[in-house]
């Protein structure tokens, strides 16, 4: 096979294996991607990273939806969150007053939870001070104000009525420079899919 044709074909298998609707893809690690059908506006346009996933419950982050309010305005208390213009981020409608963080780092720090690849979580106010002291970069470390919650068997239903699409878990979507426009790039990924489907499957 040609170069030229084999890199068209590598660049069509990857668009068409990156997102799907099987039930069975959901894991911690993953993103859900709403669906324009979507109704709940807690979740419109939204993209959520999987933190959490067992045959109980399920837990996640909403990575697109940055406030307008800094880390210095929220941790008023901290000494290090003094100066820190990033912004948190909405992390769903569940306690909102509860704060956790992704942060992406090589080695596993003590006492933070492994999401996927070199993603953490932090939900402990010590490695929260400890992160920050350390003037860790906002491209590797957000912090979020409330989460999105689901039985197992509810977020199931959703995906299956078409609520949502699961991608693969990417470490540079979840610390994106631009998460507003994150939902539409994605959406528009999976519409280019299905139509590539649908004009395979005409022929």
């Amino acid at each position: 096979m040609p170069r030229r044709l084999a890199a068209l074909f590598f660049a069509a298998s990857t668009l068409l294996l990156a997102q799907t609707t099987r039930t069975t893809d959901l894991a911690a690690g993953k993103l859900l991607v709403a669906s324009r059908e979507l109704p709940d506006p807690n979740f419109a346009e939204t993209v959520i990273l999987l933190i959490h996933h067992d045959e109980d419950s399920v837990m996640g982050l909403v990575i697109n939806r940055r406030t307008k309010v800094s880390i210095s305005r929220v941790f008023q208390e901290l000494k290090d969150a003094k100066g820190r213009s990033d912004r948190v981020y909405a992390g769903g409608p569940v306690e909102r007053s509860v704060a956790l963080a992704l942060l992406r780092s090589r080695a596993e720090p003590e006492d933070a939870e492994h999401v996927f690849g070199d993603v953490f979580m932090i939900s402990s106010k010590a490695l929260l001070e400890k992160t920050m002291e350390a003037g860790t970069k906002s491209s590797l470390f957000h912090v979020y104000l409330g989460y999105s919650g689901w039985t197992a068997r509810q977020l199931e239903t959703e995906v299956r009525v078409g609520a949502w699409y699961i991608f693969p878990g990417d470490a540079a979507m979840v610390f994106d420079a631009d998460p507003e426009s994150l939902w539409s790039r994605l959406i528009r990924k999976t519409e280019e899919r299905i139509a590539g489907l649908k004009r395979s499957s005409s022929r």
